[in-house]
């Protein structure tokens, strides 16, 4: 019966526009795991002892948090569903750090492309296109992965079918799009079927496990995690830059940051602009024109 009504809830939440692939995985799961104790609603201490499997405290939250959705919709037709408690292993959720990378370090990184095995085939100028993108265009790794042939054009990328389900077109500066071009020329000989914009040197799509792999071997090549306090790399960072380095180039009046963060916002392909905010972090230049805003306040200038 657990396995009937989460199938229901699944075919419901798919029907409005959710994947659920994690969700759905976790709580077929959780039912295997309630029917070895002959359970056919969820219960409290079960919900607790399967969350409980996962390593860490953020994970078993997150497992907790699948439940207890399930169950509150569940528990609207019928009230032997327990509820279940927020906050059991987790206090909330930690924002991570970010890495941002410096103007000097990206050009680095990209030009360490260039010693990627095997020197001479597709693959270095794969990386060296992909990474930039991502740099320059703040597209999801996601996004990126799944651009086609098509969606290449003369006013820029159709990213189709992103986090939200939707498609939007990202502009590109003339210099991305030449080399995004000339990278397309090489990439002819390789391609065989597939179209696939980004693909290994056997023709075949990159796999996340590939690009991850290859971004963490150049993050190593360069030495850029040698201070053990230093926030951990990740692809994901590059977002992150992007959003503060454009918020760093903005200058004006609160009115015109606050329109500014408003396009970011779109730009990033955000449905909320508090999630621009989540990808914002303090840097010595931003800092600095704060300072010199809580200074030019005080002394009566423009605010």
């Amino acid at each position: 019966m657990l396995s009937q009504d989460i199938n229901h809830y699944l075919a419901l939440r798919r029907a409005a526009g959710f994947e659920l692939k994690v969700p759905a995985g976790l709580l077929r799961h959780f039912a295997r795991f309630a029917a070895k104790r002959s359970q056919t609603h969820v219960c409290r201490q079960t919900a607790i002892d399967w969350a409980a499997q996962a390593p860490s405290p953020y994970q078993r939250e997150n497992r907790l948090a699948t439940v207890r959705m399930f169950a509150r919709h569940a528990r609207a037709e019928d009230p032997r569903h327990d509820l279940i408690p927020r906050q059991v292993f987790a206090s909330g959720r930690r924002r991570t750090v970010p890495y941002i990378f410096s103007p000097a370090e990206l050009r680095q990184f990209l030009a360490a492309t260039a010693g990627l095995r095997s020197r001479g085939s597709l693959r270095p100028h794969t990386y060296y296109t992909l990474f930039g993108l991502l740099a320059v265009t703040r597209l999801r790794i996601s996004e990126a992965m799944r651009l086609r042939l098509d969606d290449v054009t003369a006013d820029g990328l159709l990213v189709r079918m992103t986090k939200f389900r939707e498609t939007r077109l990202v502009p590109l500066h003339p210099s991305t799009h030449c080399v995004l071009v000339r990278y397309l020329e090489r990439r002819k000989a390789y391609a065989g079927d597939d179209d696939h914009v980004f693909i290994s040197h056997t023709g075949q799509p990159l796999s996340y496990a590939m690009i991850n792999g290859t971004f963490h071997y150049l993050v190593r090549s360069l030495q850029l995690e040698q201070n053990p306090d230093a926030p951990q790399t990740r692809i994901h960072n590059f977002r992150h830059g992007f959003a503060v380095r454009a918020l760093e180039r903005c200058q004006g009046t609160s009115d015109d940051i606050a329109r500014h963060t408003l396009a970011l916002s779109t730009y990033l392909g955000h449905a909320h602009v508090a999630d621009t905010y989540w990808y914002l972090q303090a840097t010595p230049l931003l800092i600095r024109h704060i300072a010199d805003t809580c200074a030019a306040s005080g002394e009566g200038g423009a605010q």
